[in-house]
Parts: C-alpha cells; sequence; structure tokens
C-alpha cells in the first residue's frame, strides 16, 4: 500500500508542475484541458478499493465517525483516501487553471495559489474565487487561448484531431 500511496502523489505531479512552472507553454494548455489527467490517480483510488469494496460501501451508504475511523485503521483505506484527495485537488487545480487563463490572471498571481491549492485545496479554492470576483474579469472571448480551445473543439468535431 505504501507504494500505491505515493503514485497517487507521482501520477498527479506532473500536471501541477506544468501548471505552475510552464502556464504559457501550449503544451501545457493541450495536456491540462483534458479532465482525463485524473484518471492515473483514480486508477490508484480502484486499485486501493477493490479489495475494500464492502466496508467502504457501508461507511459512505451510513456514514458515521467511529465507522470511518475503523475503516481508516487499514492501510488500504488511506490510501484510497489519499487518491481521492489527490484527485479532487487536482480536478479543482485543473479548473482553476483553465478558469484562470481564460479570465487572463497573470501567472505570477496563479502560481502561489496553485500551490497553495496542492496543499490545502478547501482554503485555495476560496481563494481562488473571492480574487475571481474581486477581479470582475470576464471570460477572454477573444483571446489567443479562447481561440485555441475553439479550434481545437472545431477540428474535434470534424474528426481530424
Amino acid at each position: 500500500m505504501s507504494t500505491l500511496f505515493d503514485l497517487a502523489f507521482y501520477f498527479a505531479a506532473p500536471f501541477w508542475a506544468l501548471m505552475i512552472l510552464a502556464p504559457g507553454w501550449s503544451w501545457t494548455r493541450r495536456i491540462i484541458g483534458s479532465p482525463l489527467m485524473v484518471l492515473p490517480v483514480l486508477v490508484v483510488w480502484a486499485i486501493a478499493a477493490f479489495p475494500l469494496l464492502g466496508p467502504l460501501w457501508t461507511a459512505v451508504v451510513n456514514p458515521s465517525l467511529a465507522g470511518l475511523q475503523e475503516l481508516l485503521a487499514d492501510p488500504a483505506a488511506v490510501t484510497l483516501l489519499w487518491a481521492q484527495i489527490i484527485a479532487w485537488d487536482l480536478f479543482i487545480g485543473h479548473w482553476m487553471y483553465l478558469d484562470s487563463r481564460e479570465r487572463g490572471l497573470r501567472p505570477l498571481v496563479m502560481s502561489p495559489l496553485l500551490v497553495f491549492t496542492i496543499l490545502l485545496s478547501p482554503i485555495g479554492l476560496p481563494v481562488y474565487l473571492a480574487l475571481r470576483r474581486t477581479l470582475h474579469r470576464p471570460r477572454l472571448r477573444h483571446s489567443a487561448y479562447s481561440a485555441e480551445i475553439r479550434a481545437s473543439n472545431a477540428a474535434k468535431t470534424r474528426g481530424v484531431a
């Protein structure tokens, strides 16, 4: 389980590195543009969850503090919880990155906020939402990034991509 626990973060780290260290690179936009980037982490979750499907189902259908504490005594349960947290944080970071690019928020502002989101997404997300609201920046409908996304979507529709 220790290896799976570590793999959850290792599978997510390259995506975070792209969003934080290379936010303007064209390949970053292409890679981060897909919500499928969380799948490797969710595979770790599934591998850890499979042997615990019965107790896991009980814990989520009839949640209790005592039941969750009992479940989390198992290293596999801690691993699946960790993978779920990593996948959630990555999905939140993915949305924040894409939304900030469309709104023209500078990477100098977003990179530290994304680092913070890796560590504490329940705080990073509301901070981003407050920043987003404070700046009142509408989506850049005619930005180069938006044009790239529209062109990519049009190509996919035609079956070119």
